[in-house]
Order: structure tokens, then sequence, then C-alpha cells
């Protein structure tokens, strides 16, 4: 049986297998070959509407090279060691966010540092990131990878009653239980007429993306999506 040379899956398998030997040659990831974009996506509860922020700086790190911080999430139990062995073993994709833009209208393209007040609140339904790429290359439209990056309000809720008491005011983690979604708080005492009060405010997040899903790409571009979350 001859081979289809013009079969577009044929040929996107021969270019990662020729990348993949190149990058083991260069010690380089294969996500280095893309460009990242990402949306980041509060779902509230009811009739409001969604709070949208892009962000386009999506810079990918290798987390095998993060072996010592990984170990280190353990030890504080950011995450459990089952977890931990499963991401040191494959060659997982860390992607960071500590800056990004609001789409509101009257906020549009202002980038600032990542801040968001997350707990104690009863709006919030889920937090959502949609994760876009392409080959650095390609001059066509980001395309989102499919893979779910979700973060309900009761799981964060859960952990964050924790975190509430804990000894350290920054550097405070919670994930979601696919393990694909951490955020990265601070918290904060503020102080009411009649008591103090905690809470905990969103500083960074990162969503982890297995390396061989980086072209686990559907049909929907950048624009589409965000058109979509805009009007919900």
């Amino acid at each position: 049986m001859s081979t289809n040379v013009g079969d577009p899956s044929m040929r996107k398998s021969q270019r990662l297998g020729r990348l993949q030997k190149l990058l083991q040659k260069k010690q380089e990831s294969l996500a280095d070959q893309f460009n990242f974009k990402m949306l980041v996506t509060f779902h509230f509860k009811g009739k409001k509407s969604n709070a949208v922020f892009q962000v386009d700086n999506v810079h990918p790190v290798m987390t095998n090279n993060y072996e010592d911080c990984i170990m280190q999430g353990v030890k504080d139990e950011a995450y459990s060691e089952e977890s931990m062995r499963e991401l040191l073993e494959k060659d997982t994709v860390q992607f960071h966010v500590p800056k990004w833009q609001s789409l509101r209208r009257d906020l549009y393209g202002s980038t600032t540092n990542v801040d968001y007040f997350i707990w104690p609140r009863n709006d919030v339904e889920k937090i959502e990131c949609s994760l876009f790429s392409k080959w650095k290359e390609d001059i066509g439209p980001y395309r989102k990878i499919e893979v779910n990056f979700e973060f309900f309000y009761s799981d964060i809720d859960k952990q964050a009653v924790y975190l509430a008491s804990s000894k350290n005011d920054t550097g405070l983690i919670i994930a979601n239980p696919e393990q694909n979604v951490f955020l990265f708080t601070d918290r904060l005492k503020l102080q009411s007429h009649t008591r103090e009060v905690t809470i905990l405010k969103l500083c960074c997040l990162c969503v982890y993306l297995p390396q061989d899903q980086l072209t686990a790409w559907g049909l929907q571009t950048l624009d589409q999506t965000r058109s979509a979350l805009q009007a919900v």
C-alpha cells in the first residue's frame, strides 16, 4: 500500500517527527516552536456577564526543568505525590499568567498584573482558561487547543478555607482536581468596622499541558472564542 503524501495528518506526523529529532539534538522543547495566547474567563452565577481577560505574552516552560519547585509543591501539600510523579514522567509544559488585560470596553488595551479578589465570594461559578497556539512561522489565526482547563468555585472554596488559616501570607497555591490549573494567591487581612476579614486574591495562575497535546487543535479560533465568551 502506498503512502499518501498529500494526507494532512500524515504531513503533520512527519513534521512533528522531524522536529522532535531536531529538538532532541538542540535540547529544546516542542513548545518553543509555537506562539501562544490565552483567555481567562470568570463565569458568574445568574445573569451576570462573564469577566474575560486576554493574555498575549504566554511563555511555555517545561515542567521537567522545574523538578525542585515540583518537589517543594509536594512538601507544601499543593498537590499529591502521585501527581508529582506524573508531572515529572510526562513532558509537561507550564503556561504562567502573571499579566493580563481586561476585555471590558472601558479597560481594553490596558495590561496589568493579575490581581483579582477570589475568596470568599458566592457569585463565581467557575474559572475557565482557553489556550490558543499556532506555529511560529504560521500567518493564520490562533486556534484553540481542545483541552479543558476549568476550576469550579466549589473546589476553590474547599482549599481556600484551609489556606485562610495558613501561616504564610503569599505563595499560597490552589489546584483543581485535574491538576492542570493552579491558582497562586495572596492572603490579605482587611479590618471592617466590627471584625477582621481574611480574603484571598489571585496574583498569578498557571495551566499544565502534556507536550503531546500541543497540536490538539479544534476548529475554533481565538476571535471566535472571544466573541462567544463576551456575548454571555
